[in-house]
């Protein structure tokens, strides 16, 4: 079995868990390859237990990956799609970080779960993708991306409002007025899009929701639409230039530049173990239903 493990930074509190988890793995003789990034930040950290100079490192997943470990909080795991992209390769979120909605296991459950998952006894949750296009194409690395929470656009340096004249499949929706208009997935659904006001979609569901961001007009309320809509959105304003995002990634772009969001051709494959659920993971991690009276 061939196991990816892919990391953004290197925290002292999580020290113990990366250890576990290599010693753990290198136990059942798996073939382990890290992120070459993150392999450097392992071995620069001279406390750590263990050597870990020898071990093979990756650029690019290919197909020959079974499985693919996450280490940190959900925005790794953001970033950590767009190595396995169209590769069907599971992800395994390892929350070494705060919240971490979106992870498999937490930390401490390292020991208890590694060897279930190796078994892959464990059910696989596909989650939606959404790709952006410009008109006129621009020659930006973050194109090359997809999004698992939300494509979105915004208002770059200034208090001003941005108009964002938005059209679905080609037909007319209205304008926003607003600081800016969120695309979100289901899964997207439990992050910028709902705190700003948009409901919680089930990563099941065929849909996607456009969010204002603190809309002037005021009768304008978020819309859920098919997932499989090409939504149309272009940017006026006082300033010349505005802000696109897709999960953490940003790029400015010019006023009046169409931008085209459609879902991507293939889904992310998140593994969830069998005793869990997202409407468990509603319940502990978002308090839902959370009342002192019960």
């Amino acid at each position: 079995m061939k196991i990816g493990i892919y990391g953004q930074f290197y925290h002292e509190n999580a020290e113990q868990y990366i250890n576990q988890l290599l010693e753990l793995l290198k136990e059942e003789q798996v073939d382990i390859v890290i992120e070459e990034d993150f392999l450097g930040l392992i071995n620069r950290n001279k406390s750590i237990k263990g050597e870990y100079e020898d071990l093979d490192t990756f650029k690019c997943l290919d197909p020959t990956f079974d499985l693919f470990f996450t280490i940190g909080g959900d925005g790794t795991i953001l970033k950590s799609i767009n190595y396995a992209k169209n590769l069907d390769i599971p992800i395994i979120g390892i929350n070494t970080g705060r919240l971490g909605f979106l992870s498999t296991i937490q930390k401490e459950q390292i020991g208890d779960t590694i060897h279930t998952i190796l078994k892959k006894d464990f059910s696989i949750s596909p989650r939606a993708v959404l790709q952006v296009e410009t008109k006129p194409h621009f020659d930006n690395e973050i194109f090359d991306n997809v999004a698992l929470n939300e494509i979105a656009v915004s208002r770059k340096n200034t208090t001003s409002m941005i108009t964002v004249d938005t059209w679905l499949n080609d037909k007319y929706l209205t304008s926003y007025w607003a600081d800016g208009l969120i695309i979100s997935t289901p899964t997207g659904s439990t992050g910028y899009s709902l705190s700003s006001g948009g409901p919680v979609i089930t990563p099941d569901a065929d849909s996607l929701v456009i969010t204002p961001i603190a809309p002037h007009n005021l009768n304008a309320r978020p819309l859920v639409i098919k997932d499989d809509t090409k939504i149309t959105l272009k940017v006026s304003g006082r300033e010349d230039s505005h802000l696109l995002s897709m999960d953490s990634r940003l790029a400015s772009l010019p006023n009046d530049t169409e931008i085209i969001i459609t879902k991507a051709p293939y889904a992310i494959n998140l593994v969830e173990l069998n005793d869990n659920s997202f409407l468990q993971t509603l319940r502990k991690k978002l308090l839902w239903g959370e009342d002192k009276r019960n």
